[in-house]
């Protein structure tokens, strides 16, 4: 088991490692395994990948991001500006149903509302917008509409998590309540956890997951 200090410095090297971060600029704090990041950076990407970086390293429990996004000058637009920069990225995303999604802006944050058909599409417009210019934050409160009966999200997930060689599927037990996809068992590590979180969030029809899965290290 890793003690504080080394989750600490671990966690320094790994967005050191990070191109688009400037590691000096963000202070790392651990206490029982939950990290706390802050510090300023200069736009929602940087915050993002700090907080991605950090959920990579082995013995993290939890992560408490309390960056700040502090834009440039030259950053900086008007909330109609940053609308008009989000309706026109999802209108030329093939992928994302930009018609179902609602979108408000407000003090450079994005919120999102509407409902898609597949949880990819959800992710798809989450990432088409979270590097334009002006955005300090996104909310993405968009709905997943399931349209596949439960049995058949239990035994898709069941067989994504076969077809991947790194995983011990039989380690895993998958419920289903309508829509609703439980995760029990146990995995390796935060990674492979989060492997098998997305293989589920990637299954026709859920709507929501639940992960329970507990990392034996």
């Amino acid at each position: 088991m890793k003690t504080d200090s080394e989750i600490q410095e671990d966690v320094m090297a790994e967005l050191k490692w990070e191109p688009m971060l400037n590691a000096t600029e963000i202070g790392i704090a651990v206490k029982d395994g939950v990290v706390t990041l802050t510090g300023t950076v200069s736009n929602y990407s940087k915050k993002f990948a700090a907080e991605n970086a950090t959920w990579r390293v082995k013995g993290v429990k939890a992560v408490a991001e309390e960056l700040e996004v502090k834009l440039a000058d030259g950053d900086l637009l008007t909330d109609s500006e940053i609308a008009s920069s989000v309706i026109n990225t999802l209108r030329w995303n093939t992928v994302i149903p930009d018609e179902q999604v609602k979108i408000k802006v407000s003090n450079g944050w994005v919120y999102l509302s509407g409902e898609v058909d597949w949880n990819f599409q959800k992710d798809a417009v989450m990432n088409a917008i979270r590097g334009l210019k002006g955005v300090r934050g996104v909310a993405n409160e968009i709905t997943v509409k399931p349209r596949v009966q439960p049995a058949d999200i239990k035994e898709n997930i069941k067989k994504a998590l076969e077809r991947k060689a790194d995983l011990e599927a039989d380690n895993i037990r998958v419920e289903t309540i309508g829509d609703h996809v439980v995760l029990k068992g146990s995995a390796k590590s935060w990674n492979e956890r989060k492997t098998i979180a997305h293989a589920a969030w990637s299954t026709p029809g859920v709507a929501l997951v639940e992960d329970k899965i507990v990392i034996s290290y």
